[in-house]
């Protein structure tokens, strides 16, 4: 359950970036963006959280984790959104720009998902005691 309400939040904050971004400044279909936005959730919540972001180095030394798994989510999103976004739109030079904005924005983001991911969804994994 832990691992479906992070999906979900990741989905949302993808969403809501893409359609500021692709829908609403450079006019990509709306159901284009959810798909866009469906296909990066998937692939970045397997790829960057759930491998890269647990791998990138020890347990305890989250910021270096976090720091190499949002670069690794910056270059995903930029590919994913530029490789889907051109075989949606049929249009590879114009979807470079909405690419890497989005992935800017999105990788910012990222940062403190990773942060809510160690907390709550898998604070077992580096024996995260929180200060209370």
């Amino acid at each position: 359950m832990r691992h479906l309400i992070a999906f979900l939040i990741k989905f949302v904050m993808i969403a809501a970036v893409l359609l500021i971004v692709l829908t609403w400044i450079f006019d990509v279909s709306f159901v284009d963006t959810l798909l866009i936005s469906l296909a990066l959730s998937a692939v970045a919540y397997m790829m960057g959280d759930l491998l890269i972001f647990l791998n990138a180095g020890k347990p305890s030394d989250q910021t270096t984790r976090n720091s190499i798994a949002t670069f690794s989510d910056f270059l995903l999103a930029f590919l994913v959104i530029w490789f889907v976004g051109q075989l949606l739109t049929g249009d590879m030079a114009q979807m470079v720009a909405p690419a890497l904005i989005s992935s800017l924005v999105i990788a910012a983001g990222e940062w403190f998902f990773h942060l809510y991911m160690d907390q709550k969804v898998m604070p077992e994994y580096n024996e995260y005691k929180s200060a209370k």
